[in-house]
């Protein structure tokens, strides 16, 4: 096939018409006749067009509140004869089927139904049925059928039609494979849809769906391809984020900035919290009276770290936090919100990207993920799990004061969010030694206090940050090195899930060391 036959016919059914009655001129202006159904025939007679109604077409009414319009053998049948086939040919002829060359529709807006909080009732008849089987009969039938399913097309499908009136097949192969992946996501939200309100664990047949937001210049290194795919879930952060100033960003920032805007959703939204990422890890995280005393207490953690950093916050950017950020290269900068002098400082820095995401996602609302393996896909709920002074279980002789079950609490959340395995040291509400993504837990306890020596050297300060601090760690400590790790460097407190076989080692230890200790019942490995 060279190119389809010319486009003299065109059924344009939408539900979104955004730039439909522009479309709709330019095609009639070069002699393709227009058909339509209901609202849209309405809109582009309202527009000054000619307008054949589908049940001319048909012989029947629309009925059934619009259920029952297009599903007749006269628009099926124009829309999948074979225009080289003799009888094909003969059977539009004997049945009088005019062919449809040209086919223009979008879906009932199911996705926003659903993520606008629609009742069942609401969502179910927003799902369309006569739309998805005349986009799959044109798609099908692409060598003589062009099908447009995004009004993003609508210019250049246009400017082919003007030029040669013609659609090629290349025009038409990739609009097929448009509208097959179009109908596919379509039908793989309904499904998931289907599966979530029955709430029945995972279903025999799982779909996931993305559409491309922008192609990224390169994945996680430039020898990488890479592209960046929003969802139906609308959930708040990088990709519903207002990108305000600064150049793209790249996959690693894409990671980086979701990873340290879900870490601060954790918190009380009351009370200004930092968190600083660096490779998906934070390297500080700090609540605080200001947000730029917490930034501070953040960034205090790890400063060498915290050089090319993404930082996160959990309420209004000011401009006494905006002057102290951009003290130092920061790649990101994401928050629910800034004022407007907030911004002008940090424009002064035109290759930092602020994104403004209007909110916080809600940091227990169900969800799934999921990791690719050869040969399939694994997946698993949102780890929403959290922590609260009524789930500890302390098993020490030493009770912990109230300031240290309010740092042990600030620890095990921010453990959370570090790879396995994670020590976190925290003094004050702010992270003061992280070790993260170590095969050993004791060498991730050592690389945390480490990196508190070197913080302590780059404040001129003697000993370590972690001396009086807490300690918490994702998972059980198999033995008691890890903790005396922790016990040597200063640690008074201790917060871990518990589970090991060795616990009483591991409690005996603690007393002896006059640690207090809290078990949680709860383990956070991030892989």
């Amino acid at each position: 096939m060279s190119q389809t036959a010319s486009v003299r016919r065109a059924l344009i059914s939408v539900s979104d018409k955004s730039g439909i009655a522009d479309f709709a001129r330019r095609l009639s202006a070069v002699g393709v006749e227009l058909i339509s159904t209901g609202g849209t025939a309405a809109l582009l007679r309202e527009a000054g067009l000619e307008v054949r109604d589908v049940t001319a077409l048909t012989g029947f009414p629309e009925m059934m509140d619009g259920r029952v319009k297009t599903l007749h053998p006269n628009i099926h049948g124009a829309l999948l004869a074979l225009r080289d086939n003799d009888e094909h040919k003969r059977a539009l002829s004997d049945h009088h089927i005019e062919p449809i060359d040209l086919l223009v529709v979008n879906l009932y807006p199911f996705e926003d139904t659903v993520a606008g909080g629609g009742d069942f009732d609401d969502c179910i008849e927003n799902i369309d049925i006569g739309g998805p089987a005349m986009i799959r009969a044109a798609a099908k039938n692409h060598a003589f059928v062009g099908v447009v399913t995004a009004a993003d097309d609508y210019d250049r499908i246009a400017r082919e039609i003007e030029t040669s009136g013609r659609l090629s097949a290349h025009t038409c192969r990739g609009l097929a494979a448009a509208a097959y992946a179009r109908t596919a996501a379509y039908d793989a939200t309904i499904a998931n849809w289907f599966s979530d309100i029955l709430e029945e664990g995972f279903p025999k047949w799982i779909t996931f769906t993305g559409q491309l937001r922008t192609p990224l210049r390169y994945g996680e290194n430039p020898h990488q391809e890479a592209a960046f795919y929003t969802t139906s879930d609308r959930r708040l952060g990088v990709a519903t984020a207002h990108h305000v100033q600064g150049k793209a960003l790249s996959y690693n920032n894409l990671n980086d900035t979701d990873a340290a805007f879900e870490l601060v959703a954790e918190f009380d939204r009351t009370i200004p919290t930092v968190a600083i990422i660096k490779h998906a890890n934070p390297c500080g995280v700090a609540a605080a009276a200001s947000l730029k005393e917490a930034y501070e207490g953040a960034r205090r953690c790890d400063p060498v770290s915290a050089f090319g950093g993404i930082v996160a916050v959990n309420c209004g950017l000011d401009a006494a936090t905006a002057r102290e950020i951009v003290k130092i290269f920061t790649e990101v900068v994401i928050a629910p919100a800034a004022d407007d002098q907030a911004k002008e400082i940090l424009a002064a820095k035109k290759n930092l990207r602020l994104l403004i995401t209007g909110g916080l996602p809600n940091a227990v609302s169900p969800g799934r993920t999921l990791k690719p393996v050869a040969g399939g896909i694994l997946v698993q709920s949102r780890d929403v799990g959290q922590t609260t002074l009524a789930d500890l279980k302390i098993v020490t002789r030493r009770q912990p004061t109230d300031d240290e079950l309010r740092d042990m609490i600030f620890a095990f959340t921010v453990a959370k969010h570090v790879k396995s395995n994670a020590i976190v040291y925290v003094k004050d509400l702010a992270t003061v030694g992280i070790g993260a993504g170590q095969m050993s837990r004791v060498d991730s306890s050592r690389i945390a206090v480490r990196k508190s020596k070197d913080a302590a050297e780059a404040e001129n300060l003697q000993g370590y940050l972690i001396e009086g601090s807490v300690v918490a760690s994702d998972a059980f400590f198999p033995f008691a090195d890890g903790l005396l790790a922790a016990a040597q460097a200063g640690a008074t407190a201790v917060i871990q899930p518990g589970g090991s076989v060795r616990d009483e080692e591991v409690i005996a230890a603690a007393d002896e060391h006059d640690l207090a200790m809290a078990f949680t019942g709860m383990r956070h490995f991030r892989h």
